[in-house]
């Protein structure tokens, strides 16, 4: 009747607006996860797939992540009572039943389709009983002969069980016959006993059923005269008393369930939403439908006890403000990242592995070698383009001996040449025809916080000079507008050319140019620039050599 569905997902996730390392370690590290423990480990993205890391996924023939825009606990996350619906004919003695053995209090009533049509509860067949006075009820409900049937554990002898009780009243045939043809009318339901001409008299007055108590035998001359008079005949092994008793338990359900104004929840509502809703209500129990409104099961407020949430490996970042929306409601169980500690903070211990290398593909591609897993070509691919992407093929400062051996060896797994591989990649990031100003600002972007000072960095690297220049005009006036709308205090767009190694930095916020100036000390060079401009010469890492440098200078 009912058991416990509980989600073993576990979303492995890289950051916002995610570079080639973060959705790539993601890929690779949920494999990896996957290989060893058996579990269900799945990739997730924070936002869009952009140019570069689209041209990685569609060379090694690799599906992007789902796009995961908040990871906030939702229903399908936590245990619900799996309760199985049943037809909304069933009776009310067997929805008793069911109710009893799976220690529940609500049952729903659903279609073969799997679409909630009611719902019954233990108070609905209480209230039943308080139409006790009312004789016709059973025909009000248009009650089938099979549940009376079931409901009397008795058998049919004349008649289709499938057939429904639907016009007359109930009534025992207590009197004589003499007196009998006063009370019964037609198509009326007649509870007695053995008396021949007692069951004669009812199918003589039309009655659509007779029950025949006490397992009494039932005459061939009776059972003929009620098939040519269209009469059902039943008989059950209970006294008439008990049938009298039993008999309006076989009421399908559908006569007392509720079905209008249901309060009911989808499977993706987020918890904290739905338990305002849930305290304002007095029902027990509520059904859970899917997106395409088929029952699930039901919740109560019991279930909401406890729930841990989504479970949740990041890469690739550990500062909040990077992560995706609601991590702080999620189950955190490891941290893989390559960059300086920052402010996530979980409620227990977690597995977590931070490396001073270029590359959190770099850390993943160790996990695989330190497991004794095999790398298949396309992993090695999505692994060695990680470590390309975020090293800039070697010339970055972060770029360490580690990382330049993982993807040499990489590399060869995959079968592809390094320098053409790079050269295809890199300009793949650099085709920034028909996007829009925000989709570049945002293609890799980062925010970040020292103190009581919030600062964005946004970043484009690129072969082509002139391209480079282009974005220079173009990505200015934008800053402003990002600017008032992340609410920082400063905002900063490195525009690196990897041929030359070297970094234009667009400068947005008070004082942000001559800070980033002195921090450099590039004072004297950059003089003729425009007040927002600033020359980098050798700067090519947000992580390495802008980033702590600004936090230095806003420290200082």
């Amino acid at each position: 009747m009912e058991k416990s569905l509980k989600n073993r997902k576990t979303i492995v996730i890289g950051h916002k607006n995610p570079d080639t390392d973060s959705i790539c370690s993601a890929v690779c590290y949920a494999n990896l996860k996957k290989i060893l423990s058996g579990e269900d480990y799945q990739p997730g993205r924070a936002g869009r797939v952009n140019e570069e890391t689209q041209f990685v996924l569609n060379y090694f023939g690799v599906d992007a992540p789902k796009l995961v825009e908040n990871v906030k606990t939702q229903v399908l996350d936590i245990d619900i009572r799996e309760t199985k619906g049943v037809e909304k004919n069933l009776s009310l003695k067997r929805a008793w039943n069911l109710m009893q053995e799976a220690n529940v209090v609500t049952i729903p009533a659903v279609t073969p389709e799997g679409l909630l049509e009611g719902l019954i509860t233990v108070g609905d067949i209480a209230k039943s009983y308080m139409n006790v006075y009312d004789s016709s009820i059973l025909s009000k409900a248009c009650t089938q002969y099979a549940n009376i049937v079931e409901t009397l554990e008795g058998e049919v002898l004349v008649g289709d069980s499938n057939a429904y009780f639907d016009k007359g009243k109930v009534l025992i045939a207590a009197a004589n016959p003499d007196m009998m043809e006063y009370y019964i009318s037609k198509g009326d339901l007649v509870i007695l006993g053995n008396r021949y001409e007692s069951q004669l008299c009812a199918i003589e007055m039309e009655a659509a059923c007779i029950i025949v108590c006490e397992g009494a035998a039932v005459s061939m001359t009776i059972k003929k005269l009620a098939q040519e008079r269209g009469c059902t005949v039943v008989t059950t092994p209970y006294d008439t008393y008990t049938a009298a008793r039993l008999v309006n338990q076989s009421i399908p359900i559908s006569f007392f369930m509720k079905t209008e104004g249901l309060i009911t929840f989808e499977d993706e509502d987020y918890i904290d939403e739905i338990k305002d809703v849930m305290a304002s209500k007095r029902h027990r129990d509520f059904p859970i439908l899917d997106k395409h409104g088929k029952y699930k099961g039901m919740i109560s407020r019991r279930n909401l006890l406890g729930a841990k949430g989504k479970r949740l490996i990041l890469v690739d970042h550990n500062e909040r403000s990077q992560a995706v929306e609601g991590m702080e409601s999620a189950e955190i169980l490891e941290i893989i990242d390559h960059h300086r500690l920052g402010t996530v903070e979980t409620i227990a211990p977690v597995f977590f592995r931070n490396q001073p290398v270029g590359c959190t593909a770099t850390i993943v591609y160790q996990m695989y070698q330190e497991n004794d897993v095999a790398i298949e070509p396309k992993i090695a691919g999505l692994l060695c383009s990680a470590i390309i992407s975020d090293t800039l093929l070697f010339r970055s400062p972060t770029c360490t001996e580690a990382d330049k051996n993982a993807a040499l060896a990489l590399a060869k797994t995959a079968e592809i040449d390094i320098e053409k591989y790079a050269s295809s990649m890199f300009a793949a990031a650099s085709n920034l025809k028909g996007k829009t100003d925000a989709e570049i600002f945002y293609q890799d972007f980062k925010r970040f916080t020292v103190g009581k000072v919030t600062f964005g960095v946004g970043q484009i690297s690129s072969l082509n000079a002139e391209e480079l220049g282009e974005l220079e005009e173009r990505m200015l006036p934008y800053m402003k507008k990002a600017k008032d709308e992340h609410g920082v205090d400063m905002m900063f767009f490195m525009l690196t050319n990897i041929l030359t190694e070297s970094t234009e930095l667009l400068c947005e916020g008070q004082g942000a140019k001559q800070m980033v100036a002195g921090a450099f000390r590039a004072e004297d060079e950059n003089a003729d620039k425009q007040d927002h401009v600033i020359s980098l010469p050798g700067v090519v890492s947000r992580k390495k050599q802008l980033v702590p440098s600004i936090m230095l200078a806003v420290q200082g």
